[in-house]
């Protein structure tokens, strides 16, 4: 299988960096084609400019937006880690999509009806956040969440989603709540080996 990983975290010691590290491990020990790509350290533009708009209408991108197409368009599995700041993604996540999933390549209207143009994949998503789960579910940040980057994204773009971690108070795990997470992430990654 081929597999992708977009990750975005700037912090190499982070709890998100070791979920990448995690499903790169698993992926390579079975033998499957990994790619990551970690929008900081490539320093991806996430600025979506009046160029790139202009473009997308015509259905031109830059050569930077084509290659990260490219990668999508290669893989089987996607895998998007990120950490959840201000009840969002990062912005260089958000710019990624901005710009990556652009009209023509992600989704489009036939007869002014949206179509997904990325159905065929499959994507796990791991997110970290500071909050409980319990404080989002009281607040119904737990639905807004699911909602803007599940259905108003994900399933928009006709992608199939297998699991979305949502790991909470992340930034006050100890070691035994992070092995538990580590175990909980590998095991849809192994049932699919």
């Amino acid at each position: 299988m081929k597999h992708l990983i977009i990750y975005a975290h700037p912090n190499k010691a982070s709890l998100n960096h070791h979920f990448k590290q995690t499903v790169v491990d698993i992926l390579t020990q079975h033998n499957h084609d990994v790619i990551v790509r970690d929008l900081y350290h490539i320093d991806f533009n996430p600025i979506l400019s009046l160029s790139d708009i202009g473009g997308q209408r015509k259905g031109e991108v830059s050569d930077d937006v084509k290659m990260e197409q490219d990668f999508i368009s290669w893989a089987d599995i996607i895998t998007f880690i990120y950490p959840i700041w201000w009840t969002g993604m990062p912005a260089i996540m958000k710019g990624y999509i901005d710009r990556v999933f652009s009209y023509g390549f992600a989704y489009r209207y036939d007869q002014g009806i949206q179509k997904g143009l990325l159905s065929g994949k499959e994507i796990f998503v791991i997110n970290t956040q500071g909050k409980s789960n319990t404080e989002y579910k009281e607040i119904g940040m737990d639905q807004a969440l699911s909602l803007t980057s599940d259905k108003g994204i994900f399933s928009y773009c006709g992608f199939e989603i297998k699991q979305h971690f949502f790991f909470d108070k992340a930034d006050m795990a100890d070691k035994e709540r992070v092995n538990d997470w580590t175990v909980a992430i590998s095991q849809p990654y192994l049932k699919s080996i």
